[in-house]
């Protein structure tokens, strides 16, 4: 082999070498429509096999690891989820569908992480940064968890793991030497703190799989008061893929909530976590926005897209996605023309 050729198959090498460790997608969700369909009657919002779900649209969303900002896995699991959307009139269902080899719903032992997935809207005009939105352009994110979900049918603690446990007293409460001290034997809140505050991952019961919250940025994610939890979900993991719904009404009072209407197009980008890859937190797949066409004939007036909350979107959290990726097409492209420019070396 000539140095000429030699040369130009080692920037080649180098440019792919440079796409694969900076995990840079190669495909985008850009271009991508949910269409909601519009159908009569109830919602099969607890049937994941009704025959309603088949005249919704299916599409192929593909998702890539979060690399903005710490913590970040590179190495997520989940590639890719399939999204279908139905409404009818009144409620909005998104049914989502991932390959995942492990059912992981539970959340007692520190070394565990479950599975869960996510849907996020923008609560502005515009689109702000797809991971967690930003700042003056906040999210409304309906995040499932696996373990919420188990922990309707039938709460999980430690003595759900460990059944032969054994504790000789539960200070301050009120049961008589009770084998597990449930929330309800605490007559003082003073030893039951999170519970009395409100804090959703302190309740005794589960109303839904679902935590609705919003975000502005990175480290900003809030839930919405307890009153404010109107987002209902429910999922089965079965034969190494979970499928999950997510449900609300299509208005909402709150004034964090998405609101839908007939007619409209809207926003909407998903997220994964792989429990049994330690993925949690900001460690998870992430798509871009894709487009949520509402099916119907938009009333009059118009309801607006999204109640918009900030008089602009601010575009420093779009900065933080594009101008890595911006620095990266620009080395590739220089590595092109230096392949170029060796190309029309005379060989010798």
């Amino acid at each position: 082999m000539n140095k000429r050729s030699l040369l130009s198959l080692s920037l080649i090498l180098a440019a792919a070498a440079a796409l694969t460790f900076f995990k840079v997608p190669l495909a985008g969700s850009q271009g991508l429509t949910l269409v909601a369909a519009q159908v009569s009657g109830d919602l099969p919002l607890a049937d994941l096999d009704s025959a309603v779900w088949q005249q919704a649209t299916a599409i192929d969303v593909p998702l890539s690891a979060q690399n903005v900002v710490r913590p970040m896995m590179l190495n997520t699991n989940v590639k890719s989820i399939t999204a279908r959307a139905l409404h009818n009139g009144t409620q909005l269902a998104v049914l989502v569908e991932w390959a995942d080899d492990t059912q992981n719903d539970s959340m007692v032992r520190v070394q565990d992480f479950r599975d869960a997935a996510a849907v996020q809207f923008p609560l502005a005009e515009g689109q702000p940064f797809f991971c967690m939105g930003q700042q003056g352009g906040n999210v409304n994110i309906w995040h499932w968890k696996a373990d919420w979900q188990a922990d309707i049918t039938a709460r999980n603690d430690m003595h759900t793991l460990y059944p032969n446990m054994y504790v000789d007293q539960y200070p301050f409460s009120a049961a008589a030497d009770p084998i597990v001290a449930a929330p309800a034997d605490y007559a003082d809140s003073n030893y039951l703190p999170a519970l009395a505050s409100g804090n959703l991952f302190a309740s005794a019961s589960r109303l839904s799989s679902v935590e609705d919250v919003i975000a502005g940025g990175f480290g900003s994610l809030t839930a919405q008061p307890v009153e404010g939890q109107n987002v209902q979900g429910y999922g089965v993991w079965a034969e190494g893929k979970w499928r999950v719904i997510f449900s609300r009404d299509l208005e909402s009072t709150e004034t964090e909530d998405a609101s839908f209407g007939a007619g409209k197009v809207y926003s909407v980008a998903f997220a994964v976590w792989d429990g049994a890859n330690g993925e949690r937190n900001g460690q998870k797949s992430v798509s871009q926005w894709v487009s949520l066409q509402i099916e119907g004939v938009a009333a009059s007036p118009a309801p607006a897209a999204a109640e918009t909350k900030t008089e602009s979107v601010s575009y420093e959290g779009v900065l933080w996605a594009v101008v890595p990726m911006a620095a990266m097409l620009l080395a590739i492209l220089g590595l092109a023309g230096l392949a170029f420019l060796f190309s029309k070396l005379p060989n010798k």
